[in-house]
């Protein structure tokens, strides 16, 4: 949630049909992609998926890959045996993948191949079976990720969830919707709808729970839902101000900020028991809190100084530090993964950009343009972060920019879509 912005929804959750899928566009760079190569994978009647395009579009959509058109191809292996390395190689591809597609006794079967064509070497081959063909989108998000892994080292994060909240409408027409998608944007799935925003999805460290902030008869509460069941438990509504959840990297605790007590201030309740414990007790905001991955801290944002700027604290209590100095306000902090960094946004000359916090040197960088950017999150294993942004006809979308702030892309839909939070992986 923006901070100080404090809105009263009703929330309705209901079974409504599912927006469209996001469209996702590469927008600016200058990192040299890998060139690439995926063959369709040999097909079969009963999987219609082309599984190596979904692979293929994963890969090109992070900015690090160029594919080879299906068209310039010289030839078209299904198997390691098949591949003459020298066409390829005359096609400037170093790395190949094929694969095949079948029915097992069980299920179904996907086996795919990375192939070193400068050497002639297989570097990575696996067989994935599943019970059903709707499984085979996450199979070739699996493969995507293994692939990005291998070549460059980095952990893919194409086998995750996006949730996003959609508006559309206009005046008393307006409609609000938390959705969950595929990172690609495919198979969204509405959880909630609502007449009013609602704020702050953040999931569960087993991917299993959402939670977020929603309201009921006018006061806010931090919900939180189940994805199997589409339960929905109220995990505090006291009068005031209920929001900013965050999970704990072991999901037994979720920090939130509450204002019944006093001003806003930060608390960490337990899920299971709903006992609740106050970390910060001062008569400035205190809100939007995030956990270190070892669970060892929280950062959060504070107007204890006269602005807003993010202060890190141990996970138990006890004095806070200043973290933040650059520009005229930070907010909206949350940890890498490797704990050594923020993303955050700064504000400076009336500009909200992304900016990514060393903790350790406290050097600061921009990784957007603004003017109006928010709620960024680290993507599974740190390369990239999504963030809300102002689209170019006025509305709000989803981007993603990469650490180094040289790969960006938008992620558009009809509808105005931020709060963005991305799922961790789970393997």
């Amino acid at each position: 949630m923006t901070f100080k912005k404090l809105l009263a929804v009703l929330l309705v959750l209901v079974a409504v049909p599912a927006q469209a899928a996001l469209e996702i566009t590469v927008s600016g760079g200058d990192v040299a992609p890998l060139p690439i190569a995926l063959v369709q994978f040999q097909p079969t009647p009963e999987v219609p998926l082309d599984v190596a395009q979904v692979v293929e579009n994963d890969l090109v959509r992070s900015g690090r890959f160029k594919a080879l058109p299906r068209g310039a191809m010289p030839q078209t292996p299904v198997a390691p045996q098949q591949v003459v390395t020298d066409g390829w190689k005359a096609a400037g591809i170093d790395n190949l993948v094929i694969g095949q597609l079948g029915k097992s006794a069980d299920g179904y079967y996907a086996r795919f191949f990375l192939i070193d064509t400068v050497s002639g070497q297989q570097l990575l081959s696996h067989q994935f079976s599943v019970k059903s063909v709707a499984q085979m989108r996450t199979v070739a998000h699996m493969i995507a990720d293994m692939i990005y892994e291998k070549l460059l080292g980095i952990p893919g994060y194409f086998n995750t969830k996006i949730a996003y909240v959609a508006a559309s409408g206009y005046g008393p027409a307006r409609n609000f919707q938390l959705i969950v998608s595929d990172s690609d944007g495919e198979a969204p799935r509405v959880l909630a709808t609502s007449r009013e925003p609602i704020l702050s999805p953040a999931w569960a460290p087993d991917r299993k729970q959402l939670a977020f902030v929603g309201y009921n008869r006018g006061r806010s509460a931090v919900m939180v839902y189940t994805l199997a069941t589409g339960q929905v438990r109220t995990l505090v509504s006291e009068p005031g101000l209920n929001s900013s959840p965050a999970w704990s990297p072991d999901g037994s605790k979720i920090a939130v900020s509450l204002s019944f007590e006093n001003n806003p201030d930060i608390y960490v309740i337990d899920v299971a028991s709903n006992k609740r414990r106050r970390l910060t007790d001062h008569y400035g905001i205190d809100t939007e809190p995030a956990w270190s991955p070892d669970g060892s801290k929280l950062v959060f944002t504070s107007d204890r100084g006269g602005r807003p700027q993010i202060y890190e604290m141990g996970a138990e209590g006890g004095d806070p530090r200043r973290v933040t100095f650059e520009g005229s306000q930070n907010a909206r902090a949350s940890y890498s993964p490797d704990g050594k960094s923020l993303a955050l946004v700064n504000t400076d000359g009336g500009r909200w950009r992304i900016a990514l916090l060393d903790l350790a040197s406290g050097g600061l960088k921009i990784l957007s343009d603004g003017p109006q950017d928010e709620g960024p999150q680290f993507a599974p294993g740190g390369a990239v972060i999504i963030y809300a942004t102002q689209g170019r006809a006025g509305g709000a979308e989803l981007a993603t920019v990469s650490v180094d702030g040289r790969i960006r892309t938008r992620l558009r839909q009809a509808a105005d879509i931020k709060e963005p939070a991305w799922s961790p992986v789970v393997r």
